[in-house]
């Protein structure tokens, strides 16, 4: 892609992405994640491939009141296919404008409610395999409409929107834009690739809603204007953890449609690491904590429905992640973590941090996750180890808070992996 077709991409960037790269800059200003990019990097970066996180669905029905995880349940037994398909791991592209990075006084404010905890034992897990794929100008093939469609109407009618007399209308640029790109492209020898203005985005609004379904089966709602808690709530960045337990309760009882394919709501309120001003954000999503350990593990890590406050205290986005696990390559056996500790030391790991792997004794925390970004090729678990960075010692002296990176090591043994990551020293 040239220097005037990724402008031209970048023109006919999807709304929620755009809208998506805003949150992140208002998040490294405002809260917690310091991953070192403003708005115009952080476009950039959703341009050439954003993460993101995925849904559920069902009959309405009051959401259970707010819980935090227990753990000790045993993972599924269920035995290994001989015939497993060989996994490639393929690196979909990087942000080039910061690394995962945490900062807190202690590794221990980094909490999570991840359903799994070195305590319990996973032996299999599933395996998907991405059916959107994208080429060299983010064009997304494989959207299944059917499924997008089906997705808008059932947020829709959840949120009380008249489904039968409302329209459905799409992203297609206007006839004025499009002729504009074309022209543009022109003028460089190029000509526009074959579906370029395709759309990629369902949209349906009425009632002061907006909502937007993309490729990826994700259900973006904007509220206009945004939504005004009761008085007693406090739904803001600097809101304390109870503060926003508070107010993800009551947005659990307004919004309870938007729960309703959960049997067992739990609130995810983010690890909560600090910014460079010591400050605190909590997040409000939700999960379903019901089931197996399998199950919760991928509804934690796919299925989720997220709440979004703005400077003044009000919700103004809320996403549903709904995505396509219908191509499941099987269940792998899964490694245990001291296994990944070992691969982590002998340098199969992947990161974004700009310095090696430290060594054992500043590895601070270990999880079991899948990266669920929109452009992995395939969805497989990994072991996300948290470790001390001693190279970020002048941060910590400036700040008074230790700075902990993220290493990548896949949770899936090794045989049925090509292509185990090895760092290479390349940052990013």
């Amino acid at each position: 892609m040239n220097a005037e077709q990724l402008i031209d991409a970048m023109n006919f960037l999807d709304e929620d992405l755009i809208r998506e790269a805003e949150e992140t800059r208002s998040r490294v200003i405002r809260r917690s994640s310091w991953h070192r990019w403003g708005a115009l990097a952080a476009c950039v970066a959703v341009a050439v491939f954003a993460g993101t996180q995925l849904m559920p669905k069902t009959a309405p029905q009051p959401p259970q009141s707010l819980e935090i995880p227990s753990s000790g349940a045993s993972g599924p037994s269920q035995p290994a296919s001989a015939d497993l398909p060989m996994i490639t791991i393929q690196s979909t592209g990087a942000s080039g404008f910061g690394f995962e990075g945490y900062m807190a006084f202690d590794i221990d404010e980094l909490e999570s409610v991840n359903p799994w905890t070195k305590e319990v034992t996973v032996k299999f897990l599933p395996v998907y395999e991405n059916p959107i794929t994208y080429d060299s100008m983010l064009r997304p093939t494989g959207a299944n409409e059917r499924k997008m469609k089906a997705l808008l109407l059932d947020t829709a009618q959840k949120l009380g929107l008249d489904i039968q007399n409302t329209p459905i209308t799409d992203n297609t640029p206007s006839e004025e834009q499009q002729k504009a790109i074309t022209e543009k492209m022109a003028a460089v020898g190029e000509e526009v690739p074959e579906g370029y203005f395709d759309p990629t985005t369902l949209i349906m609004e009425g009632n002061g809603i907006k909502i937007e379904v993309d490729s990826s089966l994700t259900a973006l709602i904007e509220f206009d204007p945004p939504v005004e808690l009761p008085e007693g709530y406090r739904f803001r960045f600097d809101a304390t953890s109870a503060e926003m337990k508070k107010a993800a309760s009551w947005l659990s009882l307004e919004y309870s449609g938007l729960l309703s394919g959960m049997s067992k709501p739990l609130l995810d309120q983010g690890m909560a690491d600090r910014n460079i001003y010591q400050e605190r954000s909590y997040d409000v999503v939700f999960y379903d904590g019901s089931g197996s350990l399998e199950e919760q593990i991928i509804s934690y890590n796919f299925n989720r429905v997220a709440f979004y406050n703005n400077d003044d205290g009000k919700l103004f986005l809320a996403r549903v992640y709904a995505p396509d696990l219908s191509q499941k390559l099987g269940d792998y056996p899964i490694i245990t973590a001291d296994k990944a500790t070992e691969l982590l030391l002998a340098g199969n790991y992947a990161t974004s941090c700009p310095y090696e792997m430290p060594g054992k004794e500043h590895i601070a925390k270990v999880e079991l996750l899948y990266r669920t970004s929109t452009y992995e090729k395939v969805w497989l678990p990994y072991y996300r180890f948290l470790v001390y960075l001693p190279e970020e010692k002048t941060v910590e002296e400036q700040y008074g808070m230790k700075s902990y990176g993220a290493y990548y090591v896949p949770a899936v043994e090794e045989k049925y992996i090509t292509s185990m990551p090895t760092y290479d020293g390349r940052f990013n």
